[in-house]
């Protein structure tokens, strides 16, 4: 038997003992030096989570990936349930606690399995391996799992390791786009992390390995197979006792549905426009983003929008939309923008955020205004024809029933929404500056044109308004007088206080007068969709030919908008705000009501009620059987009537300004009311020298019937050679076409007679 000698044995042991301290010596060299290793500089960025929109209760609107099309959500160590970090452990490096980075025992059975087989039996990659090549991949070569060994040792020495297997799990492909456990787990079974059963665990474990060969979607059962054999390893392992083991593996797996959250998607398309549609500027590193909007409000919503327009469609009405704001905190509790998001034809339009002809909703506005420099609800303005000079023309409104009242109350001209008052009024409260400052203090961003653009006109309605931005408008009259911006985001904080845009004591005045019923009558009647069973401020408008429909109304608590047209621009047939919109609201507050209650504002100490004529607001003893009760602050109270309100046949004198109109369609109050004596002479009231008319396709007629208004002292006639004048029960009517025209009106009592001239064109 052949035998080393002693001397070349002493030779063996002596370089044996020499590479082992060489080997040593270069393992603790190596040691001292990983310090110097650089690690991967993404590791220390947080992964780019994706963005999950959630209404106030925590309920899922929308997700919205991140960059690389991934969706995922970071979750802290403490948010990882055990049973899927002793599944992944099983899975992916059951040594992870022990060893310091790397493997080496792993290492050395891969690398014996590779020699004998020639292929890969099993790996040797550890989970910090794995975290350092996600964070920076590299060619596939022996040099780079060179420097991924020493990063990962690099690594253990400066983390815990808590956190390595956080990141990790925060970080993993699961396949379906979903990036980190928290979204796999809410993605494949609809639950949260932390409610995961270990069959669950041990699942989704298992997908990372191969994400698109163990998609669940497509290979259950290749899932299935690799879910089992890991609950086995967690079962050897002791992560898993033999009898859980033995339940996970007869649990049966129940994988969600696919389809993904797209709820309130006029809310969250809205949100992400006014951030510039850059999602990171909701919430910079991804995440949650809690919203306002409570889902389940928007959801009754859209039912009654879809219910209604359906009554509508015989109407030519094709859409809708409706919001809902809380007016403590400005929070939009609801928002949909159309009938439906998915129809082909306009429906991601979103008529909460386009601009639409504002038709009569800034009219309490205007009241609010003369209210607040001393007017009264009883302060009384003369519903009849009348002209209003502007730079380009003479303007002429008219009342949307084409009659006119008289001497009314500003408490029913604002309730019956009368066009004409409204223009006296605003004319008398300082003109359309005021009224558009006072509509972008409250919130109204449309009004980009100088005031002298619109003129008047802005009371009844000659501009554009947003939905949401008029209901945020509104919501300053329910919080009597005080200004909060609308809010989107639940997390985002609110200013610090309201901002006080008008008087209080003015505001209450205007809420009271929405809320009045009765007020509203001659316009509505009693019974319309407008009247509650407690009390609601209310307030319709409608574009010229029935374009726009909207509703507006608030209760301390809420103010609900609805506007309801066409997002082509093309009239409804015949549908007014108290047909169209009015519906929707009224079933929108009393939903409101129901669910969370709703109150009124206490009267003001200031506010006193007082017996007045209707005609002319002056104060009548309680027992006077003309009188009606109106409210004022009782430091502002009207004069009191006198016998020389009266002549002496008993009847209440009114200003000239009336002669004509008691003379025509006031007739009603012949017995009852007298005009001042008219001046001696012919006065020519309308139309005057060079006023320029336009013939407008959407008006009625398209505007072709003009009031000719003179006063005299005797029976008046109009004449013109080139336009038909004819006599009606409201006066002289001239009606209107193309060209120059001359007009003569004769008194008949004196002959006297005076000319004036018009021209008129197509608009």
């Amino acid at each position: 038997m052949w035998r080393l000698s002693p001397q070349f044995r002493r030779r063996i042991l002596t370089w044996g003992k020499r590479l082992g301290l060489g080997a040593a010596a270069g393992l603790l060299a190596a040691w001292a030096c990983l310090p110097l290793v650089p690690l991967p500089h993404a590791l220390f960025q947080p992964p780019p989570d994706g963005w999950e929109f959630v209404d106030r209760h925590e309920l899922p609107l929308r997700e919205v990936a991140a960059a690389g099309g991934r969706w995922g959500r970071w979750v802290s160590y403490r948010e990882i349930p055990a049973c899927l970090v002793a599944a992944t452990l099983a899975a992916e490096d059951k040594r992870f606690w022990r060893h310091p980075g790397v493997d080496w025992r792993a290492y050395t059975r891969a690398a014996w399995g590779w020699l004998r087989h020639r292929h890969v039996v099993s790996g040797g990659s550890t989970i910090t391996l794995q975290l350092v090549k996600m964070a920076q991949p590299r060619p596939r070569n022996l040099r780079s799992k060179i420097i991924e060994a020493a990063q990962a040792l690099r690594l253990e020495q400066v983390w815990p390791k808590e956190r390595i297997l956080t990141e990790y799990l925060n970080r993993l492909d699961y396949g379906n786009l979903r990036a980190g456990c928290a979204s796999a787990a809410e993605y494949y079974f609809a639950q949260p992390l932390a409610t995961l059963t270990p069959a669950q665990a041990a699942f989704l474990a298992g997908l990372p390995q191969r994400p698109t060969f163990l998609n669940p979607r497509f290979y259950f059962e290749k899932a299935r197979k690799r879910q089992q054999w890991i609950l086995g390893r967690m079962a050897a392992n002791g992560g898993l006792s033999e009898a859980d083991s033995q339940r996970a593996l007869r649990e049966p797996i129940q994988l969600a549905s696919m389809s993904r959250s797209f709820q309130a998607p006029h809310f969250v398309d809205l949100l992400q426009q006014l951030r510039g549609g850059a999602t990171a500027s909701l919430a910079p590193t991804g995440g949650r983003v809690q919203t306002t909007l409570d889902l389940s409000l928007n959801r009754q919503a859209e039912r009654m929008l879809q219910a209604d327009l359906a009554r509508l469609r015989p109407n030519h009405a094709g859409n809708g939309a409706l919001v809902v704001l809380e007016n403590a905190t400005g929070e939009v509790w609801c928002l949909v923008g159309s009938e439906d998001y998915f129809a082909p034809l306009g429906g991601q339009v979103n008529g909460a955020w386009a601009p639409r002809s504002a038709g009569s909703t800034f009219k309490p506005f205007t009241y609010l205004l003369a209210l607040e420099r001393g007017a009264t609800p009883a302060t009384v303005v003369a519903d009849i024809p009348t002209d209003f000079p502007t730079p380009t023309g003479v303007f002429t409104p008219v009342n949307y029933d084409r009659r006119c009242h008289g001497p009314v109350r500003y408490r029913l001209a604002l309730a019956n929404s009368l066009n004409i008052p409204a223009v006296k009024v605003l004319a008398a409260a300082g003109g359309p500056a005021r009224l558009m400052s006072l509509l972008q203090a409250a919130g109204l961003t449309t009004l980009t044109q100088p005031p002298e653009f619109y003129g008047l006109g802005l009371t009844i309605g000659n501009a554009e308004a947003r939905l949401l931005e008029l209901v945020t408008a509104y919501s300053c009259l329910a919080r009597l007088g005080e200004y909060r911006p609308y809010r989107l985001l639940k997390n985002e904080p609110p200013i610090s206080r309201p901002v006080r845009i008008a008087d209080a004591q003015a505001a209450w005045l205007v809420a009271d007068i929405l809320s009045d019923n009765s007020a509203r009558a001659l316009a509505f009647g009693l019974d319309s969709h407008l009247r509650f069973d407690f009390p609601v401020a209310c307030k319709t408008g409608t574009s010229s030919n029935f374009r726009d429909n909207w509703a507006v109304g608030f209760t301390p608590e809420f103010t609900v908008g609805v506007w309801v047209g066409n997002f082509d621009g093309t009239p409804m047939q015949g549908v007014s705000g108290v047909a169209g919109a009015a519906p929707i609201l009224h079933e929108m507050v009393q939903y409101l009501r129901d669910h969370f209650g709703a109150s009124w504002y206490a009267t003001p100490s200031q506010v006193v009620a007082q017996p007045v004529h209707p005609w002319t607001g002056k104060l009548l003893r309680e027992d006077d059987p003309a009188a009606v009760r109106e409210k004022f602050l009782a430091s502002n109270l009207p004069a009191a009537q006198t016998a020389r309100d009266y002549d002496a046949q008993g009847r209440v004198i009114l200003p000239e300004e009336y002669r004509s109109w008691l003379a025509g369609a006031g007739g009603s109050l012949n017995g009852q009311a007298v005009a001042l004596a008219a001046p001696s002479g012919l006065k020519l009231i309308a139309p005057l020298p060079g006023t320029r008319y336009f013939l407008d396709p959407d008006l009625p007629d398209h505007g072709r019937i003009l009031p000719l208004q003179a006063t005299g002292l005797g029976p008046l006639a109009w004449q013109s050679a080139t336009l038909p004048c004819l006599q009606t029960n409201g006066g002289f009517r001239a009606i209107l076409s193309p060209g120059r025209h001359e007009l003569a009106v004769t008194d008949t009592a004196t002959g006297q007679q005076l000319q004036t001239w018009i021209e008129v064109k197509d608009l």
